[in-house]
């Protein structure tokens, strides 16, 4: 399973030795932000990106393994793409190990069997387009959604109605529901519905008490994750501005920017045109989604809240990222993880008909047979493959690099687009609050990005600007162009320029 997830890894991200760099815009925002951290600097304050504080703290630590590549970020999603297959084998156990026992591995050929399943999960849904081009924050989060899926199905599958769920196991889903919450908070929807169904079990336990207690801890277990980081604002004096640049600008700015509100009919037309382009565009897992989920609410032998609670826990979780209106490709990869239901649905059968009565050579063969076979669907299907064949030598941020790394700690300016790499490239860490174009409709003449990035290149304070199609009106009063290039993917064509300050 680990060598899965380095091979799949491997091939399906850019973040990996095998691309001359991953050049998607938000994973550079993320990793300059990281690095900030680890340079004094503080999130929100001293520069600006509206995601959580434990993605920009893993991308820090990324950031301390390699100042200028991406391989901190690779072995970061190694090590959590090893913690998604290992909860996807957990899960798939779950239906095909021994079910009387909650955490039974049961035989060793049913072992080997979801120890292929597992991969082959993992496999279609890091060659997914949504996928996109490696360390989002969705796929940061994907770990903390199949390990929540875990011990909610675990609960409901064995346990439920017996008796209720522990509240360890409520705790460890508050500190789950936590870190989402400080990375992406909109990924909340799965775990609303997580503790709701929860709450109904100790209803149907006859436990109401217990049931508020149960919601008090699970509120307790995310409090928790929130402690590092009230510490550390709290003593810096900007609380204030945590909450302003985490929770203001998602709730109230970046929404606003997305769209008009539709209405109640509106919004649900809007939400089905978008599930049926998510399947269009990401067949290679919602083909087992579907069936998953079919599979999980007809299976036989369940209890009425055991059939509810996979779909309800899609169905949250998908109103929760697409409940705006708002779509980007990346968006629904969290909605991957229900695929393990399908596969789980495969390896329910192939080892009630095809390894019954088989020896462990044969259990071997074909999980050999899983492993290559999700290497080659990863390959033949990862929308990054081409990327492979463009040398560093030959991609243009590199030759900005060269130009920029003339001048003696340089400092830079992107205008017109998210970090495009050059930050990470030179090892520059950004000097200006607002070091990228953000699409946000800020008001406030003290908050508005594009008047203090205007201020910056009218007043030349930055060394080198990165300017993608607009240039700024005064661009000419400090600086000259002396590099440029046109650049384009997923159907778009961009012209860069980069400009250096007339000394």
């Amino acid at each position: 399973m680990l060598v899965a997830a380095i091979f799949c890894l491997m091939i399906a991200t850019r973040s990996s030795f095998l691309y001359p760099l991953n050049n998607w815009d938000d994973a550079n925002s993320y990793f300059s932000m990281g690095k900030s951290i680890f340079n004094g600097q503080m999130p929100y304050r001293d520069v600006f990106d509206q995601k959580g504080m434990y993605l920009y703290f893993l991308y820090g630590i990324a950031y301390l393994i390699s100042h200028t590549t991406f391989i901190g970020v690779f072995a970061l999603e190694i090590v959590l793409g090893f913690l998604d297959v290992i909860g996807f084998y957990r899960i798939i156990m779950l239906f095909i190990g021994n079910e009387n026992d909650a955490g039974a591995d049961g035989d060793y050929k049913t072992s080997i069997a979801a120890a292929g399943f597992s991969c082959l999960t993992f496999a279609v849904i890091v060659c997914s387009r949504s996928f996109w081009w490696g360390g989002s924050a969705e796929e940061i989060c994907l770990p903390l959604y199949i390990w929540g899926l875990y011990i909610s199905v675990r609960y409901f599958k064995n346990i439920y109605p017996q008796k209720a769920m522990s509240f360890k196991d409520v705790f460890i889903g508050g500190l789950l529901a936590g870190f989402i919450a400080n990375i992406k908070f909109t990924g909340l929807g799965f775990f609303f519905a997580w503790m709701m169904m929860v709450f109904f079990s100790f209803l149907s336990c006859k436990e109401f008490v217990n049931g508020i207690k149960a919601c008090f801890v699970f509120l307790f277990g995310m409090f928790v994750t929130f402690i590092p980081w009230i510490i550390y604002f709290g003593i810096k004096g900007a609380l204030f501005e945590w909450y302003w640049g985490y929770v203001y600008v998602n709730v109230f700015v970046y929404t606003d920017v997305e769209s008009a509100n539709p209405g109640t009919m509106g919004r649900i037309n809007q939400m089905v045109k978008i599930l049926y382009w998510l399947i269009r565009d990401n067949p290679q897992y919602f083909v087992f989604v579907i069936i998953g989920i079919i599979y999980a609410f007809f299976g036989k032998k369940q209890k009425f809240m055991t059939r509810l609670n996979v779909p309800v826990l899609f169905a949250f979780m998908f109103l929760g990222f697409f409940g705006g209106g708002r779509e980007l490709p990346y968006y629904s990869l969290p909605l991957s993880v229900f695929a393990i239901f399908g596969f789980a649905f495969i390896g329910h059968l192939l080892t009630e008909y095809v390894l019954k009565d088989s020896n462990e050579n044969k259990s071997k063969l074909l999980s050999f047979a899983a492993l290559t076979i999700a290497v080659l669907l990863v390959y033949f299907n990862s929308m990054n493959v081409p990327f492979m064949k463009v040398s560093r030598d030959d991609y243009f941020m590199y030759r900005f690099r060269d130009r920029v790394l003339e001048t003696e700690n340089p400092t830079l300016l992107n205008v017109g687009c998210l970090d495009a790499g050059l930050y990470t490239l030179c090892d520059i860490v950004p000097s200006c609050r607002w070091f990228q174009t953000q699409t946000l409709n800020i008001k406030e003449p003290e908050n508005n990005p594009y008047l203090e990035q205007e201020r910056y290149v009218k007043e030349g304070l930055i060394d080198y600007v990165l300017v993608r199609d607009y240039i700024p009106e005064s661009i000419n009063d400090h600086y000259e162009l002396c590099d440029k290039e046109t650049y384009g993917w997923d159907g778009a064509e961009f012209n860069y320029y980069l400009y250096k300050k007339v000394r």
